[in-house]
């Protein structure tokens, strides 16, 4: 008889985790999210900066294509939606030259379009970047299409 409370003395005492170790399990997850998350969110800018590049020559090629059929690239009014639906007096359009309709950008806002432009006979596009301000450096940058 003494035997088998010895045995179950020692099966409750090895059954729990206490609070200590639990404790300690926690502070180990928590200081592993410490370290991982800002990477982690490093990434996820830079893929947005990535994304917003390749929108950007996606419209820049699909506007190439509107102009080899209509003669002239879309004027700043016009803008990007031509490329969805046919604008009103213009000749040749064989749109839609996107298959789905005009995204915002990766940080939810919408394009810039410009043409005529600065940059001679090429549009501009821009995405104003993660502050939504003209300028910025790192992830606020602005990413415009002739930079690309």
């Amino acid at each position: 008889m003494e035997m088998r409370s010895a045995k179950r003395r020692r099966a409750t005492g090895q059954a729990g985790i206490t609070l200590i170790e639990m404790l300690v399990v926690v502070t180990i997850i928590a200081l592993f999210a410490a370290l991982v998350a800002p990477s982690m969110l490093n990434k996820t800018d830079a893929a947005r900066v990535t994304a917003a590049h390749a929108q950007i020559n996606s419209f820049m090629t699909a506007l190439g294509a509107y102009k080899l059929d209509t003669g002239v690239y879309p004027s700043t009014e016009m803008g990007l939606n031509v490329l969805r639906t046919r604008p009103a007096n213009v000749n040749n359009w064989q749109g839609p030259y996107l298959p789905k309709e005009i995204p915002m950008d990766p940080w939810g806002r919408a394009y810039l379009y410009k043409y005529p432009s600065g940059q001679g006979d090429e549009p501009e596009i821009i995405s104003l970047g993660a502050d939504g301000q003209s300028g910025g450096e790192g992830t606020n940058a602005d990413v415009i299409s002739w930079k690309n």
